[in-house]
């Protein structure tokens, strides 16, 4: 059993840990990754809720024009 703790040695931490994407121990997904993918998601939800809006400004004015007579586009 002498030879058992040898390899350790030349391994280092984040490779016995598996280690691998931006050198973080264990391997999982760096910080400036997860801002990113936060800060895209952020805005594709800030975008969808713009054209809701924009979808309901439509439909209200559609009713306005409906009322009063005005053929629509």
């Amino acid at each position: 059993m002498l030879g058992v703790g040898g390899t350790r040695q030349h391994l280092g931490r984040g490779a016995l840990r598996g280690g691998g994407s931006g050198g973080r121990i264990g391997g999982g997904v760096d910080p400036q990754a997860r801002k990113r993918e936060l800060l895209r998601r952020l805005r594709e939800e800030r975008e969808q809720e713009r054209e809701r809006e924009r979808e309901q400004e439509r439909e209200q004015e559609r009713e306005r024009d409906a009322g009063n007579g005005e053929p629509t586009a």
